[in-house]
């Protein structure tokens, strides 16, 4: 059965500019709660959309995650293609909703994020003041954005996408700051192959393989980024910055191998969180603080492909 969305509240918010306003927007996928905000100028008419999938993790509409990890990129994307007269939609992951916490932990999985970003696809697709509608997928979100795009979705842009299966990525990142976890993650990876549970997790493992998370790592581990971006229909941009230290370039390279047609561009000193930083102390720093900026070229080759 097809959830349809439902919307529970919007609320106009005038910015500084007097005619950019945000709306606060409560969809709804049955009773997940998904908050949003839109900004948009209200002066265009016909102005194209973005719609922002956030990455893994407990990420909110800014691109925070806790009260310590605000670094704030996605509102800071937000306002950044706004000024560029690009409306933007973002909206808390579900994960990230204390409300939605005790009614998503026990069967999680990546087929619920898709859910979420159609609920919001299907909310925009017919709203007569946006002429298109331009998913960005950061991350893990690059899967999902993959995942769910359809005949409403006119371009689509892969930010730090994975170009492998999250089982390879993070092993690697494993194997880079200690071999024997990664070795011990490979060997979780490969027993949920045939089973859905692994009997006793490593205490230093459990952020990844807790019991509520193995049926959810077993389903994201099947399916490959460069199968799926072989399907996508739109116009395809795929980005990535070169001092990501989460993701290799080489990911970008592999879904722009898969994607005939696609543009590929490798940002300079950007790294995974979308800011120019200038060494390690900095792309580690940036993860917590939102004074380092964002790279203004990821902001360029992002307008310029929504409105060429």
């Amino acid at each position: 059965m097809r959830i349809l969305p439902l919307l529970v509240l919007i609320i106009p918010i005038i910015l500084s500019a007097q005619t950019v306003i945000q709306e606060d927007i409560a969809l709804k996928n049955g009773t997940i709660d998904i908050p949003g905000t839109l900004t948009y100028d209200t002066e265009i008419t016909e102005q194209p959309l973005v719609i922002y999938v956030h990455g893994s993790g407990n990420v909110d509409r800014n691109g925070n995650q806790s009260a310590l990890v605000t670094p704030n990129y996605i509102r800071a994307l937000s306002d950044s293609l706004v000024q560029r007269g690009i409306a933007f939609y973002r909206y808390d992951k579900r994960t990230a909703t204390a409300s939605n916490i005790k009614k998503i932990l026990p069967n999680i999985s990546i087929s619920d994020f898709v859910a979420d970003l159609l609920i919001a696809i299907d909310h925009f697709k017919e709203d007569p003041r946006f002429s298109s509608i331009t998913l960005i997928g950061h991350s893990q979100g690059s899967l999902i954005a993959m995942l769910a795009e359809n005949d409403a979705v006119d371009r689509y842009i892969s930010l730090a996408g994975a170009g492998r299966t999250i089982d390879k990525i993070l092993v690697e990142q494993l194997n880079a700051s200690n071999k024997e976890m990664g070795e011990t993650a490979k060997g979780y990876f490969q027993t949920l192959q045939s089973n859905d549970t692994i009997e006793t997790v490593d205490p230093l493992l459990l952020g990844l393989f807790n019991p509520y998370m193995q049926k959810f790592m077993k389903h994201w581990a099947s399916i490959d980024p460069t199968d799926q971006i072989k399907k996508v229909k739109v116009s395809t941009l795929i980005l990535h910055g070169d001092a990501d230290i989460q993701i290799s370039v080489g990911d970008a390279e592999a879904l722009h191998r898969a994607r005939p047609g696609s543009k590929l561009v490798i940002i300079p000193k950007m790294n995974h969180v979308l800011k120019t930083v200038n060494d390690q102390t900095e792309n580690l720093a940036s993860y917590t603080d939102e004074k380092y900026p964002l790279s203004s070229i990821l902001v360029d080759t992002i307008a310029n492909f929504i409105k060429p």
